[in-house]
């Protein structure tokens, strides 16, 4: 059973990810300048929870590894690599919904339905 966030909760949990999200970023285009026939593996990778063997390749991808499991282990799902696009699950109106954050924003302003993705955002109306 996922966590559920509140609107509070996911914007305090900014502090701990936005770092880990800038590295993440930072490493991700690095991988992509610097070995761009494996970055499709590492994206692919990544939304299976990482991949030991793309990890043993170079230290960048055991790094991405490690920050994608810091930040998935906090039951946050990781949309974008490059752009830093996190969704934390929350419940509105008794059902899931996303509370979506892209990093450079300053909180956490918007959810969308599940099945709707970035393009669905709406302005966050509850508490």
């Amino acid at each position: 059973m996922p966590r559920y966030y509140t609107p509070k909760e996911a914007n305090e949990m900014l502090s701990i990810v936005r770092p880990l999200i800038a590295e993440m970023i930072n490493i991700s285009r690095r991988i992509q300048a610097r070995q761009p026939d494996l970055w499709s593996l590492a994206q692919k990778a990544a939304g299976n929870g990482g991949s030991q063997k793309l990890s043993k390749l170079l230290p960048d991808f055991d790094r991405l590894h490690t920050l994608l499991h810091q930040i998935q282990d906090l039951d946050i799902e990781i949309k974008d690599l490059i752009t830093g696009l996190i969704d934390f699950v929350a419940l509105r109106e008794h059902r899931e919904v996303y509370l979506c954050w892209k990093y450079g924003e300053d909180d956490i302003q918007f959810w969308h339905e599940i099945g709707t993705g970035f393009a669905g955002r709406q302005l966050i109306d509850w508490e």
